[in-house]
């Protein structure tokens, strides 16, 4: 085996890593926020359409959660700090 190939080996794996699935911003249901309030807040952090963010609203009511993005962790991060501004409860999984 040339000695070149472990490196290039090792260099794949580190790009899997930085590359690997997206991470998700989970949103949970709460007795406190209206539905208007969930939903401007949605659009205000993802930047979906309204009826994206009452489909997902209706969701996170229905199932108690719901993954409301997926994406680059640093967007996720940013994502769940706009939701949390108006004390709504998140997780971020990656």
């Amino acid at each position: 085996m040339p000695t070149g190939t472990k490196p290039l080996e090792n260099e794949i794996q580190d790009e899997d890593v930085a590359t690997q699935e997206p991470a998700k911003v989970i949103l949970f249901n709460d007795d406190i926020h209206t539905f208007d309030d969930v939903i401007a807040q949605l659009i205000k952090a993802t930047r979906c359409t309204r009826e994206k963010a009452e489909g997902l609203a209706w969701e996170v009511h229905n199932n108690g959660k719901a993954m409301v993005y997926g994406g680059e962790l640093p967007r996720c991060v940013e994502v769940s700090s706009i939701l949390e501004e108006i004390q709504l409860m998140t997780q971020i999984e990656v």
